[in-house]
């Protein structure tokens, strides 16, 4: 019995490093744990969506709109969007004949004006035979008259 001890402590801290270790703690407790877990929660929350941007899923969009719905609803719309996010687009590959959809603007936008360039060639090469041809019908006008 001699050797054990007279007294037990619950902290290898004392006095003012106790207080000063329990300021620590409740800050991290009531401010940083919060604000930590509320931004895991969110960018798991869009994890389904950078899933179908990467696969190139032509429903992208709508998996986006899905992970906003499932964070008003608690997080219950959250698999389906993660499941549809993986799947693939069946009836869309049917129908257009590719199951991945080209997403950005920039892709877009360079196919557009290549094709504005090419119908403005087109134009004015369009115009130009029309204005020779015009010239022709008044000089041929002019000489009969």
């Amino acid at each position: 019995m001699l050797l054990w001890p007279s007294h037990a402590q619950a902290s290898i801290f004392k006095g003012e490093a106790l207080d000063k270790l329990a300021d620590v703690l409740t800050w991290v407790v009531l401010v940083i744990a919060p604000i930590t877990g509320i931004a895991v929660f969110l960018l798991i929350h869009v994890l389904p969506e950078k899933i179908a941007e990467k696969k190139h899923h032509p429903q992208a969009k709508a998996i986006q709109c899905l992970c906003l719905l499932s964070l008003f609803f608690g997080g219950l719309l959250w698999p389906l969007a993660w499941l549809w996010a993986y799947t693939k687009p069946v009836l869309y590959k049917q129908a257009y004949g590719t199951d991945k959809v080209e997403h950005g603007h920039d892709a877009n936008v360079a196919s557009t004006t290549k094709d504005e360039e090419a119908e403005l060639k087109q134009l004015r090469k369009r115009v130009a035979e029309l204005e020779k041809n015009q010239r022709g019908e008044i000089v041929a006008e002019k000489i009969k008259a």
